[in-house]
């Protein structure tokens, strides 16, 4: 088990450096001059060849990524934003809980919904209801999040009057922005379920238990969906990785401030360090949920460790 762990996290190291290369490489080659968007297109020369040499942009590469990358594993800095002079990972973190929790109830819609729609899908098989649901799992996967944000909007706010359009402060501002980022997540969730248990459900222990008299309920919980259980714990884990990066489009949408709105703020102003930080921040999230799905697996089938 420790072994297993321990193996993941080496995972988790590498994937994150694999990350921060790429982000730190296309920013570089992005276009635009931060420094002259810091000080202006009237700045001197002298003054921009200052202030490029004091934030190190004159380095080569290789010894700007190697300082930022030492930066992020002995010290926890992710850099200094060039527009605010903050430590970007304070900002970040003012930010995150929003975003955290946008993501986290998106998730828990997409987890007891999906999982419902699955089972009862799955169970009536090929069904009116089993044909409702498929229908909406296309519906689902099928359109943007911020369409059913934009959507959602003119429903409930502008026509109805029932819900607030903006904000994130009060539970009626989180049930539009929660259901549009979840929608998605609660298609995939939902064919993920009836898909696996379909192939549990015709198993031969399962008949051998209906033979016994055991209760439907006990049959479908215990038996089937207990087995069922790890593609549908991946897929969960998955999408909670996707909905914190969808959560980008929704806090746009819905003008909520949390990581994405920061990171398309810090793209607009070439802020680099903020879009560097942002990013890996999100990719050390997503690794980091992996790693626990990775730790479940081996809860739910010990026999995974040994793979």
């Amino acid at each position: 088990m420790l072994k297993y762990i321990f193996k993941r996290l080496v995972y988790l190291v590498l994937v994150l450096i694999g990350v921060s290369f790429i982000v730190f490489t296309l920013l570089q080659l992005t276009p635009g001059d931060p420094v002259r968007m810091m000080l202006g297109e009237s700045a001197t020369p002298e003054a921009v060849a200052e202030l490029r040499e004091s934030l190190g942009l004159d380095d080569p590469f290789l010894v700007q990524y190697f300082r930022y990358l030492t930066g992020i594993f002995f010290r926890a800095d992710l850099g200094t934003s060039y527009n605010t002079g903050e430590p970007v990972l304070d900002q970040i973190m003012i930010m995150f809980p929003n975003t955290l929790k946008l993501a986290l109830l998106a998730t828990l819609l997409a987890t007891v919904l999906g999982t419902f729609l699955g089972i009862v899908s799955a169970v009536n098989q090929y069904s009116i209801i089993d044909n409702i649901v498929m229908v909406f799992a296309l519906v689902g996967t099928s359109a943007p999040i911020f369409w059913i944000g934009i959507m959602m909007i003119l429903l409930f706010s502008v026509k109805l009057g029932w819900l607030p359009p903006s904000g994130f402060d009060t539970f009626q501002q989180m049930i539009m922005p929660a259901v549009a980022l979840g929608m998605q997540s609660t298609a995939v969730v939902a064919r993920m379920t009836r898909s696996s248990m379909l192939e549990v459900i015709r198993q031969d222990y399962v008949n051998t238990a209906r033979a016994k008299g055991q209760k439907e309920l006990v049959i479908i919980f215990k038996h089937v969906y207990r087995n069922a259980l790890i593609p549908i714990i991946t897929v969960i884990g998955l999408q909670f990785g996707h909905l914190l990066g969808g959560a980008m489009l929704t806090e746009i949408v819905f003008s909520i401030p949390g990581v994405g709105r920061l990171m398309v703020d810090a793209i607009k102003q070439r802020d680099f360090p903020i879009v560097q930080g942002s990013v890996l921040f999100v990719a050390a999230c997503f690794s980091v949920v992996n790693l626990l799905v990775d730790i479940l697996y081996v809860a739910v089938d010990p026999k995974v460790s040994k793979s």
